[in-house]
């Protein structure tokens, strides 16, 4: 049990990459608040699992602190935070509205900043524990057509590291994960279509595509105190993608 006396709030953890973790966290020995703005589905998960379900907006202050007091009621101070939640909008720098812009930021960045800043009282009453704060290899690298998603994914990367300069005293450890191409919905959901990745897959050295399971086995890495002098640190989870450049 890697988590056992853990309490964790997962962020998107409806399906997807959050969905995977929060069965390895169940697994693991954790009590899991499963947060989502697709309640139909995050019910039905946290019932398969023995976890609790709330809705979360993660770009709502209210939301935040409902949530997290609802977590500290349930099963005590928190202890992991999972901020998985995010938005992908595909198009040109020319084309991108400034409400398609600030949707994406919204979700991806400034929910990710809410998180943080709501789970540090808890925390550092529980006497430390672990952020997690789901990047991307578009916050290593920028991608043509990803203005708004690679700017958020970036900022969650400088985030992260300040964070852990400013909550280490606490022992509040932070970090962020870099998935690549992952095989879950989000891109065919950007997009209207149904997309096949293994294209894609087959550009990379490990030559797959990567899987929900494979980002959450480092998440739980994170989460457990097996990493408990990682902190502030970037962890790709992309099948090599991030090991070459452009002119390769």
């Amino acid at each position: 049990m890697r988590l056992d006396g853990k309490v964790a709030i997962i962020t998107g953890a409806a399906r997807g990459q959050g969905a995977a973790a929060a069965r390895r966290f169940v697994r693991e020995g954790a009590s899991v608040m499963i947060t989502d703005v697709q309640d139909v589905a995050g019910k039905e998960l946290a019932e398969s699992l023995g976890a609790l379900y709330s809705h979360l907006d993660v770009s709502s202050e209210d939301d935040w602190a409902r949530v997290v007091q609802e977590t500290i009621d349930s099963f005590g101070e928190i202890t992991v935070l999972v901020n998985n939640a995010g938005v992908l909008h595909f198009s040109a720098i020319a084309d991108t509205t400034l409400a398609d812009y600030t949707r994406v930021t919204g979700i991806n960045q400034v929910g990710t900043f809410l998180g943080m800043r709501a789970v540090i009282g808890s925390m550092t009453r529980a006497g430390g524990g672990s952020i997690v704060n789901v990047s991307s290899v578009e916050g290593l690298a920028g991608m043509q057509y990803l203005v708004a998603y690679t700017a958020s994914k970036f900022a969650i990367r400088g985030m992260t590291k300040v964070a852990a300069m400013e909550l280490g005293e606490f022992g509040i450890r932070v970090n962020s994960v870099h998935p690549g191409a992952i095989d879950t919905p989000m891109v065919s959901d950007a997009l209207g279509i149904q997309v096949d990745l293994a294209p894609i897959g087959r550009k990379v050295a490990l030559r797959r595509i990567g899987q929900p399971e494979d980002v959450a086995n480092v998440v739980l890495f994170l989460a457990s105190d097996e990493s408990s002098y990682c902190t502030g640190g970037e962890f790709a989870v992309d099948g090599g993608a991030t090991a070459t450049h452009g002119l390769s």
